[in-house]
């Protein structure tokens, strides 16, 4: 039998809506992968079984012209009854976020540890030291670390595996917040990928401890020689 294209178009129609409109993999404009959605899926059903609270993942390409992030989120949450917490990435904008639909739910997880753009806190006492100029901002700086999305989004990636990087880090962030809500119920989940993540940061962590003892030491070794250089020069 031939297959025509009316029937191939048919059956990715079909496939995209079923992928778009997952239950926990909400909205996939950007990766398609059969087992990144499976893996959301299950976690996200055992967390809502568990819980009651439905942790929703949002993947675009694009947001709409001159339309924020969390506007975005607010007009989606708009769909959902139940407690529910979107985890939103928008690709082109380079924009990851975090909207829960009531407040209270904000206390069952940390938003602000989860979207940290450090991974460890060698990384944040570093940048305290060498970017801030006031207390406040050392002390902001200082404690805002232990990012499970950023620090692996802004990881450099070959061109043929950004979707891979994309889909670690999302899937990093989803479960740690999963993890994070099923330890403030008091509850076990089976699928809880919490090694998972302690390994990816801490192959940040050997990376970044890396490069920031190699900068101490081209930094000394500067020093050393220019003050070697005037001394000769007195």
């Amino acid at each position: 039998m031939k297959f025509s294209r009316g029937l191939a178009a048919l059956i990715l129609t079909l496939f995209l809506q079923t992928t778009l409109v997952a239950e926990y993999l909400y909205k996939d404009e950007v990766i398609f992968n059969p087992q990144f959605s499976q893996d959301v899926e299950t976690l996200g059903k055992e967390l809502y079984e568990k819980t009651g609270i439905s942790l929703r993942l949002v993947m675009i390409k694009e947001l709409a012209d001159k339309q924020s992030i969390v506007d975005y989120e607010k007009e989606l949450m708009k769909e959902f009854s139940e407690p529910t917490i979107l985890l939103t990435f928008s690709e082109f904008n380079s924009k990851v976020d975090i909207l829960a639909s009531s407040a209270s739910l904000y206390k069952f997880f940390d938003k602000r540890q989860v979207l940290s753009p450090v991974a460890s806190p060698v990384q944040a006492l570093m940048m305290a030291i060498f970017y801030t100029d006031s207390f406040k901002g050392f002390k902001e700086t200082v404690t805002n670390y232990g990012g499970t999305i950023i620090p692996l989004l802004a990881g450099k990636a070959k061109p043929g595996e950004v979707l891979g990087k994309y889909s670690a880090s999302m899937f990093n962030g989803y479960a740690d917040i999963a993890e994070q809500i099923a330890d403030s119920k008091n509850v076990k989940l089976e699928n809880a990928v919490g090694s998972v993540n302690q390994i990816a940061i801490f192959v940040i962590k050997v990376i970044f401890y890396g490069i920031v003892l190699i900068g101490i030491y081209m930094y000394i070794k500067r020093k050393l020689f220019i003050r070697r250089k005037n001394l000769e020069l007195e």
